[in-house]
């Protein structure tokens, strides 16, 4: 059902947005000031798909989860932890973590599809472009 879907997609969203500020916090070494910079401009657009989703989630006369435990409960992504990281320990995470976004737009846009949703189709379209980009991008980082 998509407002499961989507649900579990805000889920992920909700927890990958403090884990990216919580690196954004904690991040050390020299690269720290454009890798500080790269978080914060992550979790904005993050922050910006939350409430997104949410409100997508209303139009389509579903109910958006809204609290932390809500979130713990179903996200596939896990919290960071208190501790200072290296930004490759950051990105190897953070990849991983845009790969499960990618999974979850997958899902809405595929039954999205099949049920004619084609609003909801198109915004996770908008989502997996960027998503995609970014999954690219951190690879190259990652590169050795």
């Amino acid at each position: 059902m998509i407002v499961e879907d989507l649900n579990l997609f805000l889920a992920n969203l909700n927890v990958f947005y403090r884990k990216l500020q919580n690196y954004h916090w904690n991040i050390k070494g020299e690269d720290f000031f454009n890798v500080h910079a790269k978080l914060e401009e992550f979790y904005d657009d993050i922050n910006e798909q939350v409430d997104e989703i949410a409100e997508h989630i209303l139009i389509i006369d579903g109910q958006p989860l809204g609290t932390m435990n809500d979130y713990l409960e179903i996200a596939q992504i896990k919290e960071a932890q208190n501790e200072k990281k290296d930004s490759r320990s950051i990105f190897e995470t953070i990849l991983k973590d845009y790969c499960i976004l990618v999974e979850n737009a997958t899902k809405v846009k595929e039954d999205a599809d099949n049920e004619k949703k084609y609003a909801t189709s198109a915004l996770m379209d908008e989502y997996l472009l960027d998503y995609g980009k970014k999954v690219w991008m951190i690879r190259q980082v990652l590169m050795k």
